[in-house]
């Protein structure tokens, strides 16, 4: 039953823009897809918006359209490029209501073009919520109670025969978005209400609460010929009621007796049977009453989901891959295990080692959100770890995570009263419970009052008992003997955890463990539990005897990887490290990649000649280079690429003897540290704006007393602007300053001058010492003070002159001159009234990476990782690497737009969190648009980030004062275009006064009018606007603009908060309204 023959080419669906609840695992699983598509000699057609991604890189598809994901547009290309089939079981739920969406409009069926992966019938079965239970009852399965509603009376008559508290789940969403638990009536209108607007179907599921269950999941996958295989089982640390991409999951699932992992794994396989999933894989969600052994089936994805990712990089089954290989027609018998390369798919996975995944959350993003963790998702990445028991995995998994915070501490001195507090605390579910758990066991607690509280299953209780018993040998024993620190080691402690509670310190617990020779060795990940020989070298650490690392040759170049995506921290810089491996590997070293966050790519186990999956801290890096260092000659590590990560380690690397290529830690230290960067600044003779360092408020109030309000306000050392401020008086930067004292200890806090209404422009650059590449100058839309990774941008910048070009390009020579870069720098500069200013610079990979070598065919990472290990400029253009003379050209006019996650944050009083943007970056991913002239491409960046522009109807526009002139022109154009405007009182004058016709509407201060008339809140709640501009008031949130805000999110109108993006939105409109937007594959962009 080989390959089926009549594919000759394959449109693959990406996932689009990262999102919470859907992130870059999908991007992970699509790179698979396209490889082993090409591989297999098939024409592989792309449709993705993302341009972070490597998928969207020219060089993994024939046909790369980096267009917006919707059902219009992949018509388009269908038409253009005549696919035989359609794959869409890769790209998340995007790509599968993508297709559904085609398969209704009959578009398939016109063009004659299959669905492969999954048929429509198949996902229904699988995703429609009255369909699946039906099945689950065929099969003899339980669901939990539940009823199907459409409108808000059903839900309430289905609350009232469910009786409180119900759980509420949409149909066709990701990530649980709209769901929820409701505890009573007014907590029922506020979810229930969200979850059908945000359901493409209007469609509910109100079930009984199943809420302190114990909750798993498995992997299964199944061909055509009906073999079945379960990749893997994961079962949550957390009970029901927090959504399982927000729990500390563990795989395999360690709780379950014989017989009900059994029970779990037939109702899977006659669930899969079922359901019709033929070709490809999927994941089926359980809840396990633990009081008597009841099994409901929650759920399924008819997909790769996201727990597959987790499940490859556990197992080192590469799902997607074999997903791919099924949906062209092998079956699992046919098709070898890389790993073992002896045995088939169709042989399951055997783990002899324990997986954790610990989530990563944002809340400090979003102050006023709620924290507390329920069934729609929050957290915005996960690491995971690898070890040999579960304590060691967990304390792995805990500072893989980089929060001082979630890693166990063990105080001394607090008292029964905190005992206590942490036991009523960890009742609701929050980011840190776990800690809150190890803390109160610490403290004295039971494992049965620690039960009682989480309803966390006491085997897991145990575990963490285990630890504190350790803790407590660690802190107790005289002296620290051999066998205490080998303990110690084997359970996860880190050095430093092991010095705190010495009173001791890191380096002097290190020396002392090298001294004994206690090191980790590694082991690898062979999917059989070592029943056969393993052929890929994928590596975890553990404190045993018998290292499995083999000897080589060859010179190795070590990656140090990014860690778990964060906002600031995202794929854009997995994408470099894994350019630069790629790139290395065919400039014959042997590149050895360490991470932890298991969504990427280069985590895959052949992205790299050697992969370790270890927390990126220093011990543990230090120990992965000592182990290769004995395995054969090692060149040195890159540091650059992996954003703030690796950046953070460079100096501590340096200090241990170790060789860093590119950039130097001094360098980096010179560009980050403000005061020794304006140094630089006036050796070159360029301009900042004006600025100062202040350890304490009253330094800080007399800079700003010096320099003049506005100021923005930071901490150094920072990424994605976390921590920053616009402040306009004493009194807020008197608030900063308290606030800011604990974000990075013994670093002063920065105070410059804001400059208001500049134009912010973003370079991204290549420098070899001696000659400097321009790759791209890309201008803000957005004014200065929005966050450059909030901000949208576009490429070519628009607006400056051949001369201001010159002069930037003379300042990112200098400057790379001066810092003494090697390989990639970014910088920001701001013009405002004609003139220059060096806001910051980056000497590493920056976030616009991807996007610039989209936009220009430049490969500037490539590129970048070359210069590492010593090519020049010079050389790069004789191979063809960088164009033969001059800069990068960006090819059509190309716009990044930020993609925000508003929807997912609520306060706790239920009300949404203000969408207004600001110097701190809240975005978790971003799309591109490219045409031909900036409206256009500007409109597709609007719809592919969920925004789209209306073509027609009514506009309301309230503008601050500061912001009337600049909008009055673009309100002018939207009378034009036929749009009617509704405006507040004092916009209202505004543009009655310059001729623009509006129509007034009351705020929702002034509540309704005597007649009855509405409030603009009122109005947007009745869904009679399509478009608001509201630009807000310079300081806080002002209650109307933060209720016209939220309203706008609530019901998905897209919202602009600055003139110029307001702008931009009317050049976008008057695209949209001359017609259709075309469509065209990167390769053609990049040729023309």
């Amino acid at each position: 039953m080989a390959r089926d023959n009549s594919i000759k080419s394959v449109l693959v669906i990406g996932s689009g823009p990262i999102v919470i609840g859907q992130a870059c695992e999908f991007d992970y699983s699509g790179t698979q897809a396209c490889r082993v598509l090409q591989a297999e000699g098939i024409r592989v057609i792309l449709v993705n918006s993302n341009p972070a991604t490597i998928m969207t890189d020219p060089q993994f598809a024939d046909a790369t359209y980096i267009e917006p994901i919707t059902p219009e547009f992949i018509e388009r290309i269908i038409a253009a490029e005549r696919p035989d089939a359609v794959l869409a079981t890769l790209g998340g739920q995007t790509a599968l209501n993508a297709a559904i969406g085609l398969y209704q409009a009959g578009t398939l069926e016109k063009y004659g073009v299959k669905l492969i992966g999954a048929d429509v019938a198949a996902i229904e079965r699988g995703e429609n919520r009255e369909l699946f239970r039906g099945i689950v009852e065929k099969i003899g399965g339980e669901s939990a109670k539940s009823i199907i509603c459409h409108t808000m009376d059903e839900v309430l008559k289905a609350a009232a025969l469910l009786n409180y508290p119900v759980v509420i789940r949409p149909s066709f969403t990701m990530g649980g978005l709209g769901s929820g638990i409701a505890f009573d009536e007014s907590s029922l209108h506020q979810i229930a209400g969200a979850g059908l607007r945000h359901s493409p179907t209007s469609e509910l599921l109100i079930e009984e609460s199943i809420i302190g269950w114990k909750e798993y999941e498995l992997e299964v996958m199944r061909d055509k010929a009906d073999n079945v295989v379960i990749v893997c089982s994961i079962e949550n640390i957390d009970p029901m009621g927090v959504h399982t991409g927000d729990s500390i999951t563990v795989a395999p699932a360690l709780t379950l007796t014989d017989v009900e992992y059994q029970k779990l794994r037939d109702l899977s396989i006659d669930i899969i049977r079922e359901v019709g999933v033929d070709t490809g894989g999927c994941n089926i969600q359980f809840a396990v009453n633990p009081d008597n052994g009841r099994i409901i089936v929650i759920e399924m994805n008819p997909r790769v989901s996201r727990s597959s990712a987790l499940a490859s990089k556990a197992t080192g089954f590469p799902i997607a891959k074999i997903a791919t290989k099924l949906a062209i027609g092998y079956t699992l018998d046919e098709i070898r295990n890389d790993i073992t390369q002896v045995t088939p798919a169709s042989f399951e996975p055997t783990l002899d080692y324990i997986v954790v995944k610990a989530p990563r959350f944002a809340f400090e993003k979003f102050p006023d959100a709620d924290p507390r963790l329920t069934t729609t998702m929050k957290s915005v990445g996960e690491a995971m770890a690898i070890g040999r028991s579960f304590p060691e995995a967990l304390m792995k998994a805990l500072r893989s995570l980089e929060r001082r915070e979630a890693i166990f501490t063990f105080p001394a001195g607090l008292s029964v009263e905190t005992r206590t507090e942490l036991l009523e605390a960890m009742k609701i579910p929050t980011e840190y419970r776990l800690q809150q758990v190890q803390k109160a066991m610490w403290l004295g607690a039971t494992i049965e009052q620690a039960h009682q509280s989480t309803k966390i299953d006491r085997w897991f209780l145990r575990q963490i008992e285990i630890i504190n018993e350790e803790a407590r040998t660690i802190r107790d024993c005289a002296e620290l003997d051999l066998p205490t620190l080998r303990s110690a080691k084997e359970m996860g402690f880190s050095d430093s955890q092991i010095a705190t509670l010495r009173g001791s310190n890191e380096e002097d617990i290190r020396r002392a463990r090298h001294h004994a020779q206690i090191r980790p060795v590694y082991k690898t990940v062979d999917t059989c539990a070592a029943e056969f020989e393993a052929f890929t070298p994928y590596y975890y650490s553990s404190y045993e005897e018998e290292s499995e690392v083999r000897t080589r040759s060859k010179p190795a170049v070590i990656i140090l990887g990014s860690g778990p995506n964060r906002i600031g921290q995202g794929i854009e810089f997995d994408y470099s490290c894994v350019h630069a491996s790629f790139t290395l590997r065919e400039a014959d070293f042997e590149t050895v990649m360490i991470n932890c966050n298991p969504e990427t790519v280069s985590t895959d186990y052949d992205t790299s000649d050697r992969l370790y999956f270890e927390p990126l801290t220093l011990e543990d890096v230090l120990e992965v280079i000592h182990a290769e260092s004995q395995a054969g000659p090692v060149l040195g590590v890159i540091t650059s690429l992996g954003g703030q990560t690796p950046l953070g380690l460079a100096a501590g690397l340096k200090a241990a003897g170790v060789t860093i290529l590119g950039t130097s830690p001094e360098a980096i230290e010179l560009a980050e540290e403000r005061g020794a960067f304006g140094e630089v600044l006036r050796q070159q003779e360029l301009t900042a704006p004006e600025f100062g360092m202040a350890a304490s408020q009253q330094e800080a109030l007399a800079i700003a007393d010096r320099i003049g309000y506005p100021v923005l306000v930071r901490p150094s050392f920072v990424l994605g602007g976390r921590g920053m401020e616009i402040v306009y008086d004493d009194d807020s930067l008197s608030g900063f300053i308290s606030r800011a004292t604990d974000i990075t200890p013994d670093r002063p806090v920065l105070v410059d001058r804001f400059l208001d209404s500049a134009i912010e422009l973003d370079v991204d650059a290549l420098y070899d010492g001696r000659e400097l590449f321009l790759g791209g100058i890309m201008e803000h839309i957005e004014e200065a003070g929005i966050h450059s990774g909030d901000s949208a941008c576009v490429l070519p910048a628009m607006t400056i002159s051949d001369a201001q070009r010159a002069q930037i390009r003379a300042a990112t020579l200098t400057i790379a001159q001066g810092v003494g870069v090697l390989g990639l720098i970014n910088i920001q500069f701001a013009m405002a009234d004609q003139k220059l200013y060096v806001l910051e610079a980056n000497p590493r990979a920056s976030r616009t990476v991807p996007f610039v070598s989209k936009a220009t065919g430049v490969p500037l990472a490539k590129a970048a990782a070359r210069i590492c290990v010593g090519a020049t400029i010079a050389m790069l253009r004789e191979e063809g690497v960088l164009p033969t003379s001059g800069d990068a050209i960006a090819k059509g006019v190309s716009v990044k737009e930020a993609v925000l996650p508003w929807n997912r944050f609520r306060r706790a009083d239920g009300r949404g969190v203000d969408s207004v943007l600001g110097p701190e970056m809240r975005s978790t991913g971003e799309v591109m648009g490219i045409a031909s002239n900036f409206g256009q491409a500007y409109a597709k960046s609007q719809i592919s980030s969920f925004g789209p522009l209306p073509r027609e109807g009514v506009v309301f526009i309230s503008l601050a004062d500061k912001d009337k002139s600049s909008g009055l022109a673009p309100a002018r154009e939207l009378i034009k275009l036929g749009f009617s405007l509704l405006a507040t009182a004092g916009t209202a004058d505004f543009l009655r006064s310059h001729g623009v016709p509006s129509v007034q509407v009351r705020k929702n201060s002034q509540g309704a009018g005597p007649l009855g008339e509405k409030t603009i809140v009122e109005i947007l709640n009745g869904g009679g606007i399509d478009l608001v501009i509201n630009t807000p008031v310079g300081r806080g949130t002002r209650a109307d603009g933060w209720a016209i805000r939220t309203a706008a999110v609530q019901r998905s109108i897209p919202i602009i908060t600055t003139t110029s993006g307001f702008s931009a939105a009317v050049q976008g409109i008057n695209a949209l309204q001359a017609g259709s937007l075309s469509v065209r594959p990167i390769q053609e962009w990049l040729d023309s």
